[in-house]
């Protein structure tokens, strides 16, 4: 299939186009490289450098390309971020998402696969979450994704645009190629390894009064090449859905501590600091649904081995993208 990464340059991105190549797909990468990197782009995919922002561009690589399938990652997905600046999340991950949907109605592309997240849910009534619990966003982020996610199904309604919708819980890990670099880092699993790497002096850990087991909040890490394996899936499914997406496991923020030590065989010294706005206290996908439907079986289910594949690749680029 040819299929049109946009933010194929981002974490995500980079390493679904790379799983995509692999399988031997023709992959064009759309990316303003705002967060991502040039350097993540794989070099067996056409790589154009535009901005959803531009509608001619869209237009542009759309019409030229000719996709049979698109996979949308583009999107500002900083939780605080969007509590301080909500214009910035609803103009990126709404407005300028619909140039991207109007530019495939206009050339005739059926079949998107959208980058969605369980911020949609806020804090669930019950765990772990899955499809039917009520989505109550707590913070601009989420629910700038949500509306992205109703517009999908009337584009679908509408002009027969067919869409898997993937709410990821945490994404974490690497190929042996590409990982997680972001200019601004708030991911949690990065920032203990720059502690380990010697980088930054310690994790700065938001929050340790949660109603938890040790006071730290806790979340859901799905692999990254399990992440990929699942938009492989999702290319050929029969009908648009939504589907969450994690291990239904859920670790908190020490024991990602205590794990990255026991990997890194580091110290990696901890900060208690305040809450961050907009954080729930737990979030632990059930992902039964994808597994019945779509047959996606995750091959990285413990947290051991997502911040192995992490800590080798930061240890082969320990200033990421730059070096």
């Amino acid at each position: 299939m040819k299929i049109l990464v946009v933010g194929g340059a981002g974490y995500i991105g980079s390493i679904c186009s790379e799983v995509l190549l692999d399988e031997g797909h023709a992959v064009t990468i759309f990316d303003n490289l705002s967060e991502g990197h040039r350097r993540a782009v794989d070099g067996r995919a056409n790589f154009i450098e535009g901005d959803l922002a531009d509608r001619p561009a869209v237009e542009s690589a759309v019409s030229n390309f000719r996709p049979d399938a698109v996979m949308h990652f583009a999107a500002s997905a900083v939780v605080v971020e969007s509590m301080q600046d909500p214009s910035k999340y609803f103009r990126n991950n709404i407005a300028h998402g619909l140039n991207l949907l109007d530019a495939m109605v206009a050339a005739d592309v059926k079949r998107i696969v959208f980058s969605s997240t369980c911020s949609i849910f806020g804090p669930p009534d019950r765990l772990p979450i899955d499809e039917t619990l009520p989505m109550r966003p707590i913070n601009p982020y989420g629910e700038s994704k949500l509306a992205f996610e109703r517009i999908l199904r009337w584009y679908d309604e509408i002009h027969g645009v067919k869409f898997v919708s993937l709410r990821y819980f945490n994404a974490a890990g690497a190929s042996a190629r590409f990982g997680e670099d972001h200019r601004f880092e708030t991911h949690l699993i990065p920032n203990v390894l720059k502690v380990a790497l010697g980088q930054k002096p310690c994790v700065e850990v938001y929050g340790t009064d949660y109603e938890t087991p040790d006071g730290t909040c806790i979340r859901d890490y799905i692999h990254i090449i399990d992440l990929a394996k699942a938009h492989m899936l999702a290319l050929d499914s029969p009908k648009s859905e939504f589907y969450n997406l994690g291990t239904g496991g859920g670790s908190s923020v020490r024991e990602v501590i205590d794990v990255a030590r026991k990997v890194t065989s580091r110290k990696i010294d901890m900060m208690e600091k305040f809450r961050r706005p907009g954080d729930p206290p737990r979030l632990v996908a059930a992902s039964e649904k994808i597994k019945r439907e779509l047959g996606w079986q995750p091959q990285f289910q413990s947290l051991e081995a997502i911040i192995e594949s992490a800590w080798k690749w930061h240890q082969k680029f320990p200033r990421g993208y730059e070096d």
